[in-house]
């Protein structure tokens, strides 16, 4: 280990100052010392905060594109079939609600960054539920109310600390509750239409989050389940357009059957 210590101590004693710089903001001035500097695989309070610190950034970039593959699924398609604005619109208000509590409250962004990038995403994405189910104009108010919305949750003079945490508390139960109709759509489709299946640690001390977590864990297991359950299934929509041609492709071509003892009348022309 001293020949390790020996060979990396040059380098990371002369980084960058801006990586410096970066790693004390991530790390602080103790945890950066003691890993970076003094190269102390034996800190275990700092390797762990470091190896959360990595989860959460890593968390972060990974949000930052989740639902970019539904998105994109939905421009293409053009079609909103098998996806639920109910269950995007209680997910936003969840996610909007969390946001605000966590920032409020001044924890490290890197435990609920993943929030503000997934709700831009889920604004997105409702918007586009809404405009191709033929309600453009809702999708305009959508938007507007939830901007609306946002503005008296980030502001104490309109909203208190007091009554964002109950807030909060009901964050968690809409953040679970919104996978209730992704899921009911899914089964009452028969497939899963056009929702993308891309799309399907803790640094605080806060027992609301990780309730929430939990029980989000749990009902996206659910969803992961019907991805692979109802693979390539195509919805019952499809299917009954699938059988309304089957009659016309089979009676095509075909001559009208003559009954017994008659022969086929032959129209003149006038």
């Amino acid at each position: 280990m001293d020949s390790l210590r020996s060979a990396l101590q040059p380098i990371t004693h002369n980084l960058p100052t801006p990586i410096h710089d970066l790693g004390v903001s991530i790390l602080g001035d103790v945890c950066y010392k003691t890993l970076l500097l003094d190269i102390d695989v034996t800190a275990t309070e700092c390797i762990k905060l470091a190896i959360s610190k990595g989860l959460g950034i890593g968390i972060i970039g990974a949000s930052s594109i989740v639902k970019v593959p539904q998105i994109l699924k939905l421009l293409n398609s053009k079609s909103a079939e098998g996806v639920s604005f109910i269950s995007y619109f209680l997910e936003t208000a969840a996610y909007l609600i969390s946001f605000a509590y966590n920032f409020r409250q001044g924890f490290p962004f890197s435990t609920y960054g993943e929030s503000s990038l997934i709700l831009v995403q889920n604004v997105v994405i409702s918007a586009l539920v809404l405009n191709y189910s033929g309600k453009s104009t809702a999708a305009g108010l959508f938007v507007t109310q939830l901007v609306a919305t946002a503005v008296a949750l980030f502001n104490p003079e309109i909203i208190s600390m007091e009554k964002l945490s109950y807030m909060q508390v009901g964050a968690g139960v809409l953040g679970v509750a919104s996978k209730v109709p992704q899921i009911a759509a899914i089964y009452r489709e028969g497939g899963t239409g056009q929702l993308s299946a891309f799309a399907a640690m803790q640094e605080v001390d806060d027992k609301l989050i990780l309730y929430a977590t939990i029980g989000g864990f749990l009902l996206n297991a659910v969803l992961a389940g019907q991805m692979v359950y109802y693979w390539n299934a195509p919805t019952r929509k499809a299917k009954g357009k699938q059988r309304e041609k089957i009659p016309v492709a089979a009676t095509s071509g075909s001559t009208t059957a003559t009954p017994k003892g008659k022969s086929p009348t032959t129209r003149r022309r006038g």
